[in-house]
């Protein structure tokens, strides 16, 4: 009898790949992108800084306007605090919320539909996989640093009521790289400035319903479990429980939320420019 050979299976490191498609890329060589964003920032930083004071706005006109009227909220967890410190928190992830995805939407498509930024970059050794790490990278860095502004503001106005606070700041950065990827990704399908329409149809409920100015129980059952499955609703319930003190093992599941949606979105993000930059 002849041996018959059988041809090797796909290995697991490749049904990996397939699955999960996140092209190699080089630290070093994405944070030249980083260093290029902050040059231009240091020239526009007008428009940097603006983004600092929406949320601050916020926290006055319903946070310290409107919670003047409605005094105390019983979180989910039976806690009483007052409406300014239930609305803090919330603000605070909506900022890393908006200043991470608007970065990475507006900005990345202008440089990819007008600017050509990215035809420039890839003559140099950056791959496309480095831009996407790139500008994720900056986009956070920028969500981050408004969040820093506004977790300094609640500390001012005395809305933070534990130390765990410190840990706030780092679950910002987390908020901002998973939208910051999702903005990525958002970014590579839009076909004109009309399409930034949906943008702020998708940011609009996000913000108003993810528990930022009311409780989850006050929302009827079916909603409950929708606003469950939104991203900002676990950013809120993470730095929220940080700042008031409410620790516990739910916030590794809010983080591993985050995180797995960061990753997802930056694969499929980087793949889907590397796609457009190399057709």
């Amino acid at each position: 009898m002849t041996a018959v050979e059988v041809a090797p299976g796909p290995r697991p490191q490749a049904l990996l790949w397939r699955v999960f498609p996140l092209y190699p890329f080089s630290a070093r060589r994405a944070g030249h992108l980083v260093s290029r964003n902050l040059l231009v920032a240091r020239r526009t930083w007008v428009l940097f800084v603006s983004g600092l004071f929406e949320p601050f706005f916020y926290l006055l006109s319903i946070g310290v306007g409107i919670g003047g009227l409605v005094g105390t909220v019983v979180t989910d967890d039976g806690a009483a605090i007052s409406y300014q410190a239930f609305v803090a928190p919330g603000l605070m992830a909506a900022a890393a919320m908006n200043g991470a995805i608007y970065d990475s939407v507006f900005n990345l498509f202008f440089k990819l539909k007008y600017s050509r930024l990215y035809d420039a970059v890839l003559a140099t050794p950056l791959s496309a996989a480095d831009a996407a790490v790139g500008e994720t990278a900056w986009s956070l860095i920028r969500g981050a640093t408004y969040s820093a502004a506004f977790l300094v503001v609640m500390t001012l106005l005395g809305l933070v009521g534990s130390w765990w606070a410190l840990l706030a700041l780092p679950a910002a950065v987390l908020i901002g790289f998973a939208f910051a990827a999702v903005g990525l990704t958002a970014a590579t399908f839009l076909r004109g400035w009309q399409d930034f329409e949906f943008v702020q149809l998708v940011l609009l409920p996000l913000f108003l319903f993810s528990t930022t100015f009311y409780p989850l129980s006050t929302y009827p059952g079916p909603l409950q479990v929708v606003v469950q499955c939104t991203p900002l609703y676990h950013g809120i319930e993470l730095v929220r429980g940080l700042v008031t003190g409410d620790v516990g093992w739910s916030l590794l599941g809010h983080v591993g939320y985050l995180a797995g949606m960061g990753l997802v979105a930056l694969a499929i993000g980087a793949r889907r420019l590397g796609g457009l930059l190399l057709r």
